[in-house]
């Protein structure tokens, strides 16, 4: 029986597993909440927020040193009025204080640690804080101690010091319109950008860390696809390849870790996170669709199949991310020696898996090995002297035994909280996967994922960010709307089903009436009744994930072309100007942006498919990379109030018949394969 714990504060009343993880430190933690601020009012204290998520490593090895140190934990109580914020669940007030620690420090990352005066004003913060003085790093301690006395004897000198940061963080976040015309030269100057930091020996841009640059990669695809240029082309399969084959995807589970702490895609932090592998499924399917190559189906398939075996709930949601450590040890789950290996497969099946694998006696990683593949197929069958299919068949089948194998092992801690943002993502990469690869049971994933959020995740008409043990809470963010939008879209092109592009419509028009600057254009992170915040945000950049601005213009452009409703261009080409100017200065970061202007660019194919599901012409248009398209399945014009492509369309004889139209100009309505693939892509005609 286990011991009860000596300590227990106000988080365990909460549903974040990061959360709940503190909730056992000698520390008063409280959750963000008027509680927490009103105790700090009465008291006179100061507060220390202290931000993190479950997956960070980091965070549990401050945990440790500091938040369950009896002494640490003293300081800390009789000083602070102390909150805990999961990230993940409040990433308003992470991106605040985020602002503020690398306006001060000129860097960033978590654990963030942020002391604020009870009326939630920043005035001294910074990341992680060691136990000791090292690295150059004050003690923890020492920041408590420093900080508590500048609280008492100084505080006059913090508040105007805060105040003058506020105000520089308030006008970082202005944004003007430039009143310049969009032009497809943005998109050349961005590729022109990339290409100078591309990184020709390893794929990626720049060095190391190395993030999967995803969203920079889909607008090269987009690029090529409406230019031509191959090197656009090069830099995507150049990169898709390295990460593929690098100790950054999971050679035996599938699915890919967060990112690589070197320039080669070798080490990765170990650490999985779902919007990551939403993204990456999309670039590979996308990458398929386009070579042909069933090297990228597989990467698509092992992703989406890892999401389904370990990231997915008996509801239908999809959890955030799995931990980098395991008992306490960072890659512990995924790293071998050769005497494991050979133990499993035996010394010859053995010896030809380590080689292929990267797999020695010395290792690549702390004295262990991160499987990963340095060589080709036909490469390494050269260099063993054995046929092609015989190696083949041993790494197909080593896979497989050392998979059983390492399910015995002690997993990494999984955090089940279901994200709406990051679940919408997701169901977009089952949506879309559904259709290019003619999987049912993807689309029937989407599908219960869809129903579950519509269900789960809706109070009153209003989103919300998180549920996790049947309990949905918190207001969603801009991201959150615009994400579950932009799933829903997909998952309607993919199905047919009209109540999911209905609800990608209320939700879009929640995103104008709850989230527009009326003053400035472009859309707020928080909605206008969201909680009073030191900064209203508005974010433009794409960072690991989208911003709201860049997803929702995407979404609304889409959403224009199916609905036929002007209204959603105007506001998705107003976001489009107002990024321009920092999409000029720093392209990199601004992918999903670049994505939707390439959207913008090219002439939309708005693409009918009447008649029973499942038909030959349903599946050709999803056979080629058609980034610019909409697509509407039906049986027949039902719909057509909704969704005005379908006015006017008939079946030919009874069969199914597609209606193309670009450019307001319609094709003739086709009933074979064959002739909607010449419409599709007319270069085919003369090939």
């Amino acid at each position: 029986m286990q011991s009860p714990k000596k300590h227990t504060n106000k988080l365990i009343d909460e549903t974040s597993p990061y959360l709940l993880q503190h909730a056992h430190n000698p520390v008063d933690w409280h959750a963000w909440g008027d509680e927490a601020f009103e105790k700090a009012k009465r008291e006179d204290k100061a507060v220390l927020v202290s931000i993190g998520y479950s997956a960070c490593h980091w965070c549990h090895v401050m945990e440790r040193e500091s938040f369950e140190n009896e002494q640490t934990a003293a300081i800390m109580n009789e000083n602070f009025v102390c909150i805990k914020v999961d990230m993940e669940e409040r990433p308003d007030v992470d991106r605040i204080y985020m602002d503020f620690v690398q306006m001060t420090t000129g860097s960033g990352g978590w654990p963030l640690n942020v002391f604020v005066t009870p009326d939630k004003l920043p005035f001294f913060g910074g990341t992680y804080f060691p136990p000791a003085n090292r690295y150059n790093m004050p003690s923890f301690e020492r920041v408590l101690t420093s900080v508590a006395d500048a609280w008492a004897t100084k505080r006059d000198e913090l508040l105007l010091s805060a105040n003058d940061v506020l105000g520089e963080m308030r006008r970082f976040g202005l944004v003007q319109p430039t009143g310049e015309t969009l032009s497809d030269e943005l998109s050349d100057a961005a590729f022109r950008s990339l290409a100078r930091y591309f990184d020709g020996a390893n794929g990626g841009f720049g060095g190391a860390p190395k993030f999967p640059p995803t969203m920079a990669l889909e607008f090269l695809l987009r690029y090529y696809k409406r230019t031509g240029d191959d090197n656009a082309l090069r830099m995507v399969v150049k990169t898709a390849g390295k990460m593929a084959f690098g100790g950054i995807c999971d050679q035996l589970g599938g699915g890919f870790h967060r990112y690589a702490v070197d320039a080669v895609w070798l080490v990765p932090h170990f650490e999985k996170m779902l919007y990551d592998n939403a993204q990456l499924v999309r670039l590979y399917l996308h990458l398929f669709q386009l070579t042909k190559d069933e090297f990228y189906r597989r990467i698509a398939v092992e992703t989406l199949d890892y999401v389904r075996r370990e990231m997915t709930g008996p509801e239908g949601g999809f959890y955030s991310s799995q931990d980098a450590d395991s008992e306490g040890v960072e890659g512990k789950f995924f790293v071998w020696t050769p005497a494991e290996i050979e133990a499993i497969l035996g010394a010859e099946e053995a010896a030809a898996f380590c080689f292929y694998y990267d797999v020695s006696e010395e290792g690549n990683f702390e004295e262990k090995n991160i499987l990963n593949v340095k060589n080709t197929l036909a490469e390494t069958a050269e260099v063993l002297k054995i046929p092609v299919e015989k190696l083949q068949e041993i790494l197909e089948t080593g896979r497989a035994k050392l998979f059983a194998e390492r399910e015995k092992r002690v997993k990494p801690f999984r955090d089940e909280k279901v994200l709406t943002a990051w679940n919408g993502l997701m169901l977009a990469a089952f949506a879309e996967a559904a259709a290019v690869l003619g999987r049912a049971d993807y689309l029937e994933t989407a599908r219960r994922n869809a129903d579950f959020l519509m269900e789960n995740l809706i109070a009153d008409g209003k989103l919300l960010r998180t549920w996790k043990d049947g309990r949905a809470k918190l207001d969603a963010y801009l991201e959150d709307y615009a994400n579950l939008a932009d799933g829903l879209v997909e998952l309607y092109q993919t199905s047919g089903d009209a109540k999911y592009l209905r609800e990608a419509k209320r939700l879009a028009e929640l995103l104008i009436t709850e989230f527009w600057d009326e003053e400035g254009g472009g859309f707020f992170f928080t909605a206008n009744d969201h909680e009073t915040l030191p900064v209203r945000r508005k974010d433009f950049h794409d960072n690991a994930t989208p911003s709201g601005n860049s997803v929702g213009a995407d979404v609304l452009l889409k959403l224009a072309r199916l609905t036929g409703d002007d209204r959603f261009e105007r506001f998705a080409v107003t976001v489009l100007r107002l990024a321009v100017p920092q999409l000029r200065r720093y392209p990199q970061g601004f992918g999903r942006v670049l994505g939707a202007l390439e959207f913008h660019f090219a002439p939309t194919k708005e693409i009918v498919v009447l008649g029973a599901r499942g038909s030959e012409l349903e599946k050709e248009v999803w056979q080629d990379y058609l980034p610019d398209k909409v697509v509407v399945l039906a049986e027949n014009a039902d719909d057509a109030d909704l969704i005005p492509l379908l006015r006017d369309r008939t079946l030919i004889d009874g069969r199914p018949t597609a209606y193309v139209c670009e450019n307001f100009a319609c094709q003739r309505p086709v009933t074979t394969a064959a002739d909607l693939r010449d419409q599709l892509n007319p270069k085919s005609v003369s090939d």
